[in-house]
Formats: C-alpha cells, structure tokens, sequence
C-alpha cells in the first residue's frame, strides 16, 4: 500500500521477519532533513519498499528498495545535477554479541547494522542515501559562476586609484 510519510514510520522487524510483510511507499525529499543540505531543491519523492525475512541462522533481513532522482550541487556552478538514486540493498541485522565470520565480513552483498526491534524506515533510508551521494559532484562541462562587474567599484584598490588620480 502506497502512502506518503507526513512522519516517521517505524516497523517491528521481528513481526515483519515473522509474517514475510514488506512496506511500500513514497518519501518527499524535503522530509530527508539530513540529506537537504547537499541537495539544491527539495521537490518531489523518493519511492522505497522494505521487506523483512528471516535467514538460516535467524537472523533480520532487509530488502531495501530506493528509486527516485535527487538534485545536487555541483561544487564548481553551484547548480543542481540531477543525481538517479536506484539502490537495492540487503541488509541483515546483528546483535551486539553475534560474532559475524570472516565469510560475512568479506561478503559485499550484504551491509549489517545492529538489531533494531523497531526500526525508523525514514532513517534507514536516509543512511542509505548519504552512503551513495558523490562526496563532491560536478558537471561534466560546466564554469565557475560569473562574478558580478560592478562589484570591482566597492573594492579598496578603487578608492586607493582614485586618491592617486588627484595627488597628481
């Protein structure tokens, strides 16, 4: 069932575990407080899905869906680049006395995070998100931002010309 989040949903992983649930829907940019700052406009939705199992050894697992496009700021023209954010994750949880193997740990299809009995989808997702923006994005071509003329009039070295002028 598609809705929008006006607040954070947060879902019982063992009761999602237990029954195979998944939860559906779309999150607007402007609610991912923690990704606004690198982003130049806050319009539009991200569309996730979320859906818990159990694995062998009785562990959670996730699979997190995200698909939408983010606008990010270029670090040269300060414009927005239009950054497609398609991820799909596993992500398995464990308790803080699980020993992961050595097979697990060099697994890279699989993320783990602590067990969370109840977890904040909208938080999850915004970790998501951080982890795959580009640390510095830039256009492939574009300038630096044109600096106003005009403002050379205001500058110290104009007053400092305009005395030399009258001394002589």
């Amino acid at each position: 069932h598609a809705r929008l989040m006006s607040q954070q949903i947060v879902i019982d992983t063992l009761e999602f575990a237990r029954q195979g649930r998944s939860i559906e829907g779309k999150l607007p940019v402007a609610e991912l407080t923690r990704v606004l700052d690198k982003l130049t406009e806050s319009s539009g939705f991200l569309s996730y899905h979320v859906q818990c199992r159990f694995t062998s050894r009785g562990r959670v697992q996730l699979l997190l869906r995200l698909d939408g496009v983010l606008s990010v700021c270029c670090q040269r023209c300060l414009e927005g680049i239009h950054f497609p954010v398609k991820i799909s994750n596993v992500l398995e949880m464990v308790g803080n006395e699980e020993d992961l193997t050595q097979e697990e740990v060099e697994d890279d299809s699989i993320d783990f995070l602590p067990m969370q009995e109840k977890l904040d989808v909208a938080w999850l997702i915004e970790d998501e998100i951080l982890l795959c923006l580009p640390f510095a994005p830039y256009h492939d071509n574009c300038a630096l931002p044109v600096v106003e003329q005009h403002a050379e009039a205001n500058s110290p070295f104009s007053v400092l010309k305009n005395l030399k002028g009258r001394a002589g």
